[in-house]
C-alpha cells in the first residue's frame, strides 16, 4: 500500500485527495491530508457570506463531515516544517514524522504586504479576507470599527468593502490604477463598477494609495495618510494587494524544493524532488516556453486532478486551459471567458453598454474570429462561450446567437436595441 501525504486541505488538495480515492482501495492507498488552518475544507470564496450573516460557518463546507471517515481520507491537524526526500519524510511543528511514497504540496497563498511606513506598529486592526482566521478577524473588530480602509482592487478587495457595508462601517476603497481591477476588466467596464459601487455608499479613490499608517497608544490601527495627503481615520485597514507563496520554510528544507516566485513544477506537477509535486496557488509551471502561475479557484481545482494522475503514475501534461471567471460585484454578475485585456495595441472590440441598466457586453475579435467575453449584469453559460472561442466563430455568428448562452430568464433579458454600441481598440 502507497501513503499519499497532502499539505493543504484547500481545493487542490482536497481535488488531489478525492481523485487518488476514486482510483485506489483504502488498502492500495493511505490518503492523508495535513492543515494547520481548518480540520474541513472549505470554500474561500464564500468566506464574505458568513461575513454578512448569510451562511453559518459549517455551510461553508462542500462535502459532510462525515464523507471523509467514510471515504477513509485520514485529516491532521498541524503544520509542516521540513522536508527530507531522501528519507521520504516530512516533519511537523511537534516534531512527528510522517513516511510519504507521494508527496504533494498544495499550501495556497498567502496575502502579500508593502513596506509603508508604520505598518510594523500594527498590533489590532489590520485584516486580510483570504483565510479563516482572517474572517475570526474581522468579526472580532467589526464593533468597534466606524470606519475602515481597503487597499487593492480586485475581488477580495470588493467583497471585504461590501462586507463592511453591510455591517454599516463607512468604507474608503483605495486602488491604485486608474480604473478598478485593469487586470480583468477594461476601462469602460471598469466605469462600470466604479459607479455601481459609488452608488452604493463606498468612498472609492482611484490612483491612490498609502503612504504611511499611524496606530493608537495601544498599537491599533488609527488612520493612514495618503499619496495625495489626505488623512483617513479607519480601526480596520484591510489589506487585500495578491497573493503570493509561502517559500521561506521551504527553502530551508532538509531538502529544498526548487522555487521560482512559486513552486516550480512541470507540466506534469512534479518538483526538482522526486516523489514530491506540487498544485494550485503555491505553484508556478515551467515549460520550454513560459512561466506562469494561475491563483485562481477554478484553475487550483484542476491542478489538484491532474497533480493526482500524475502521482498515480499517469503520463500528465497540462496545458493552461482557455481563462475563465465569475463573480459579481454587489448584485452586478460577471462571466469572462479567454483573452480581454494585456492583448496587442489595437485589438478589436465591440462593446456595449445597456442605456439605463448596469449592464455591458464586450466581445474581443481578432483576425476574424472571437477571442474573449466580458460580460457584466447578466448570467451566461461560459461552456458555450468557450466553444464558440475554441471553434473560432466570428463576431457574426456570436452576435447571431448570443442569446443562446444567456441564463436569464426571458423577462430579464435586455433588447439589443436598447444598448449603445461601440467598436473599441483595446
Amino acid at each position: 500500500m502507497k501513503t499519499y501525504v497532502i499539505v493543504g486541505n484547500g481545493v487542490a488538495g482536497i481535488e488531489a485527495a478525492l481523485t487518488i480515492r476514486q482510483r485506489c482501495s483504502p488498502e492500495e492507498a493511505r490518503i492523508v491530508v495535513i492543515s494547520d488552518e481548518t480540520d474541513y475544507f472549505f470554500s474561500r470564496t464564500a468566506l464574505m457570506y458568513a461575513y454578512m450573516d448569510m451562511m453559518q460557518r459549517k455551510d461553508l463546507e462542500p462535502f459532510e463531515r462525515s464523507s471523509y471517515d467514510e471515504q477513509k481520507i485520514e485529516r491532521v491537524r498541524g503544520r509542516v516544517k521540513d522536508i527530507n526526500a531522501d528519507s521520504k519524510t516530512v516533519t511537523l511543528g511537534d516534531g512527528s514524522l510522517m513516511v510519504f511514497d507521494r508527496l504533494l504540496l498544495a499550501t495556497g497563498a498567502s496575502p502579500r504586504k508593502f513596506p509603508w511606513p508604520g505598518l510594523d506598529e500594527i498590533k489590532d486592526g489590520l485584516v486580510h479576507f483570504v483565510s479563516m482566521s482572517d474572517l475570526d478577524t474581522c468579526e472580532r473588530l467589526t464593533p468597534s470599527t466606524r470606519e475602515a480602509v481597503v487597499v487593492g482592487g480586485g475581488l477580495i478587495g470588493i467583497e471585504l468593502v461590501e462586507c463592511l457595508l453591510h455591517h454599516g462601517v463607512k468604507v474608503t476603497f483605495l486602488v491604485r490604477e486608474p480604473w478598478y481591477w485593469p487586470m480583468a476588466l477594461g476601462e469602460e467596464e471598469g466605469v462600470v463598477i466604479a459607479e455601481h459601487m459609488r452608488a452604493h455608499g463606498v468612498d472609492l479613490r482611484l490612483q491612490e494609495e498609502i503612504e504611511r499608517i499611524d496606530v493608537d497608544a495601544d498599537g491599533r490601527v488609527k488612520s493612514i495618510r495618503t499619496t495625495k495627503g489626505n488623512d483617513l481615520p479607519c480601526q480596520m485597514l484591510g489589506i487585500c494587494v495578491g497573493v503570493g507563496a509561502d517559500l521561506g520554510w521551504l527553502k530551508e528544507a532538509t531538502t529544498p524544493v526548487k522555487t521560482g516566485r512559486s513552486i516550480s513544477v512541470n507540466t506534469a506537477f512534479e518538483t526538482n524532488l522526486p516523489g514530491v509535486y506540487a498544485a494550485g496557488d503555491c505553484c508556478e509551471i515551467v515549460t520550454e516556453h513560459e512561466t506562469f502561475a494561475e491563483t485562481i479557484w477554478y484553475s487550483a481545482k484542476l491542478h489538484g486532478r491532474q497533480a493526482a494522475l500524475s502521482m498515480l503514475g499517469d503520463e500528465v501534461s497540462y496545458k493552461r486551459p482557455l481563462f475563465y471567471n465569475s463573480s459579481k460585484f454587489f448584485d452586478v454578475e460577471y462571466t469572462t471567458v479567454g483573452k480581454v485585456v494585456n492583448l496587442p495595441t489595437g485589438t478589436p472590440s465591440l462593446y456595449r453598454r445597456h442605456r439605463t441598466r448596469m449592464i455591458s457586453q464586450r466581445i474581443v475579435h481578432q483576425n476574424g474570429s472571437v477571442i474573449g467575453f466580458n460580460m457584466l449584469g447578466s448570467r451566461w453559460n461560459h461552456t458555450i462561450l468557450e466553444r464558440w472561442i475554441n471553434e473560432r466563430r466570428s463576431l457574426e455568428f456570436v452576435l447571431k446567437n448570443l442569446r443562446d448562452a444567456q441564463f436569464d430568464v426571458e423577462f430579464g433579458r435586455a433588447k439589443i436595441e436598447s444598448f449603445e454600441e461601440l467598436e473599441i481598440e483595446l
